[in-house]
């Protein structure tokens, strides 16, 4: 018969938790380079995007373009923070993420399919990033 130690439950919490933390940086830098790219596109005027006239929150195809591109530029930084587990990346990842998804949700009749898959992402981000409690990570 093995002795139980007493610190085993803490031990897999704490690992959940770091398990957590990456997956959230790495979805955050996931994020973060797929804006980069679809801000490169917009700005570049690709033919990828839709004109949808007459939409309440429109925006020239380029100044969507550098929202987006500076959006990702700022989670790809944030989620370098994240793979030192950092407080301030923790809570700076969750509002950029929560930016993100509101972009996406503003450019939703530019590129529809995508702006849902990102917003999906971005809520899986703030979920990972806000599961974990401070004395876990």
């Amino acid at each position: 018969m093995t002795a139980t130690h007493p610190t085993h439950g803490h031990t897999a919490k704490r690992g959940f938790a770091v398990g957590l933390m990456v997956f959230g940086a790495v979805m955050l830098m996931i994020a973060g380079i797929l804006g980069i790219l679809r801000g490169i596109a917009a700005i570049a005027e690709d033919d990828v995007f839709l004109s949808t006239p007459n939409y309440v929150f429109e925006f020239d195809l380029t100044g969507w373009g550098w929202v987006h591109l500076i959006l990702g530029a700022v989670a790809v930084i944030v989620s370098m923070g994240l793979f030192q587990a950092s407080t301030w990346a923790r809570v700076a990842g969750v509002g950029i993420a929560g930016l993100v998804i509101i972009a996406n949700f503003l450019s939703l009749p530019s590129y529809p399919v995508w702006s849902v898959v990102m917003i999906a992402m971005s809520g899986f981000i703030i979920w990972a990033l806000c599961a974990v409690r401070k004395d876990e990570a």
